[in-house]
């Protein structure tokens, strides 16, 4: 099949929500599985995460410059492989490559993970080249922020579910993708970043749903003791739960601020910017 934009753009996709859950393992032959890294929603999976990424850089270099901004968003993930293995250098290199192709997320570069790069010349060089425009910095501050808040209420959700009888399942509502034009393709990327982020723990709360549901239904068929008036208030208690967080999340949905600029200019100064908590 011949890749287009639209398809290698949920390549990527698919490879965070799979890095994610999944966890970046690189296949070395003899390797023991038990040792393998899990993913950041605990689950261990077999996954060369790295040469996926690397097969995104080199699709993407054939669409030609439409696809720029994808062979940016390959090296952008391959910086965080690296990062996470404690590999500055592959990091630098790869974040290089990634602001080349137009990745410009200033504030994913003020986060923990690369606050110990901001001394190194490298990295203040590459910074430096980043250019942004106003507009897209508000939303960039909006996905990151939303990327926190998804975690956020996955958790709650996690807690407010224990102990629940009742068999109904309750999503995870989720805050609507911003669908502003972008000044600049590098918001593309972090889009998918956040949208990654929200399919994963969609997933995962959808998952513990399903086993706790067909868990209560077989515990209910076998149990004569069991509370089906307090099954019922649980789910009535659910239902008011997942209507209010749906009405947050709609209410969270990004609005852009009138009169925004729309000039590319370079981003904050390092260290100006707190992540979003």
């Amino acid at each position: 099949m011949v890749d287009t934009v639209n398809s290698l753009a949920t390549r990527v996709h698919e490879l965070l929500v799979a890095i994610l859950t999944h966890g970046a393992d690189v296949m070395v032959p003899g390797q023991d599985t038990a040792s393998s890294p899990r993913g950041f929603l605990g689950s261990r999976q077999r996954m060369d995460a790295a040469s996926a990424l690397r097969d995104v850089v080199t699709r993407a270099g054939a669409l030609g410059p439409e696809g720029t901004w994808l062979s940016a968003a390959g090296h952008s993930g391959l910086s965080a492989l690296a990062i996470a293995r404690g590999d500055a250098n592959q990091a630098l290199f790869h974040l290089d490559a990634a602001v080349a192709g137009g990745f410009n997320d200033c504030v994913s570069l003020h986060s923990a993970p690369m606050r110990p790069l901001h001394n190194d010349p490298r990295f203040q060089a590459l910074y430096q080249r980043m250019r942004i425009t106003a507009a897209d910095l508000d939303e960039l501050f909006w996905l990151h922020r939303e990327m926190q808040l998804t975690v956020q209420e996955s958790q709650r959700a996690t807690i407010d579910n224990i102990g629940r009888l009742d068999t109904g399942v309750s999503l995870l509502p989720l805050a609507p993708m911003p669908t502003r034009e972008p000044n600049t393709h590098g918001l593309l990327i972090t889009r998918i970043d956040l949208a990654a982020i929200q399919t994963a723990f969609q997933q995962v709360a959808l998952k513990m749903e399903f086993q706790r549901s067909s868990g209560n239904t077989s515990l209910s068929l076998i149990d004569d003791t069991w509370d089906y008036t307090s099954a019922t208030r649980d789910a009535w208690h659910a239902d008011a739960l997942e209507s209010q967080r749906l009405r947050a999340a709609q209410a969270r949905a990004f609005v852009a601020r009138p009169g925004a600029d729309t000039m590319l200019t370079r981003c904050p100064p390092l260290g100006s910017i707190a992540y979003p908590a």
